[in-house]
């Protein structure tokens, strides 16, 4: 068994996966959501001091599996420096109490396993990872061999979401909340502009769709005689938010299909959990005859279960790291 470690942004997790057949042993997660939501967003210190109450707590948990495990993994990259360098510590600490090997496991490539939790991996894949960090297009042949095709320019597709919940009040994480008031929502309401529409580069861009939402919020602002936005406003802008956020991702992919053509295509990341981008990728999808691969909801977001699943792949080519050279980075070396 590997146990697996999870600590790059605002969620403590471990995981326990079985390498003869990946079955996830154990997983537990504890969110710090909550204790963020009052700043409108993850402050780093903070979350590196959660890390050390709830890590430990669940790792207590799995005192039962210890004489089984084979190795322990890691994220040690992409991340906030202070959280990923808690995880580490305590797979530093494992590695030497247990005499088991580590594993460093990039947390990009963990969410690209995601989509393999309990089963066998699918290659070669086409993958959109859309999380509050990151927006990239991925063309992933083998373990070994992923390619970024497409990025951001500037803000990610969730990252987008966050800003317009923190403009609005709306609280924190803002993917979920956003998403929930465009359900009740006029998406018509605002005529967003849609972020490089005639460029014919296969690249994103959110800053620009950002600042038109500011400028709606604030118009409202300014011709209403109250100190808030009624509930109508704030689900109109956040309906036609993510109608305009979702159709920039659509194009762009649309170009890329058109190219391409892929045979098997995937969304990750903890903004894959949209409930209308999932729709409208289906559609995609369908007219290309392409196969598409969802995560399951409980593991779009951070999570120690798809560290666990891609660390299993590494074990098996005795992919492991040494002590003393493992180290963490903020930026990932995708």
């Amino acid at each position: 068994m590997i146990l697996s470690i999870e600590s790059s942004c605002d969620d403590s997790s471990i995981a326990i996966t079985r390498i003869d057949d990946y079955k996830l042993v154990y997983h537990k997660k504890i969110s710090q959501e909550l204790d963020h939501s009052v700043y409108g967003g993850v402050v780093p210190e903070l979350a590196a001091r959660l890390h050390t109450e709830a890590l430990p707590k669940i790792l207590e948990e799995c005192k039962e599996y210890f004489p089984y495990l084979k190795a322990v993994a890691v994220t040690n990259e992409p991340g906030l420096s202070v959280t990923l360098l808690e995880g580490v510590m305590m797979a530093k600490a494992l590695s030497l109490s247990l005499n088991i090997p580590i594993i460093a496991v990039n947390h990009l490539k963990g969410h690209i396993y995601s989509l393999f939790i309990e089963k066998e991996a699918t290659m070669p894949i086409t993958v959109l990872l859309v999380s509050g960090g990151h927006t990239q297009i991925i063309e992933a042949t083998s373990l070994k061999d992923m390619k970024v095709i497409a990025t951001t320019q500037d803000d990610s597709f969730g990252e987008s979401f966050d800003k317009v919940a923190k403009m609005l009040g709306l609280g924190y994480p803002g993917g979920p909340i956003v998403a929930k008031m465009a359900m009740d929502g006029d998406e018509n309401s605002y005529d967003f502009p849609i972020p490089l529409k005639n460029s014919p580069n296969i690249e994103f861009s959110y800053s620009g769709l950002k600042n038109a939402v500011r400028l709606a919020i604030e118009s409202e602002f300014n011709s209403s005689v109250s100190q808030s936005l009624s509930l109508s406003v704030s689900s109109n802008i956040c309906a036609s938010f993510e109608k305009t956020a979702v159709a920039h991702l659509m194009q762009k992919l649309k170009k890329y299909f058109k190219l391409t053509r892929p045979n098997i295509f995937a969304v990750v990341g903890g903004a894959s959990a949209n409930i209308r981008l999932r729709g409208e990728l289906e559609s995609l999808c369908k007219e290309y005859n392409c196969k598409l691969l969802l995560s399951p909801l409980e593991f779009c977001s951070d999570n120690a279960a798809m560290i666990g699943r891609y660390a299993v792949e590494q074990y098996k080519i005795d992919d492991f790291t040494d002590i003393n050279t493992l180290d963490i980075s903020p930026r990932s070396k995708f």
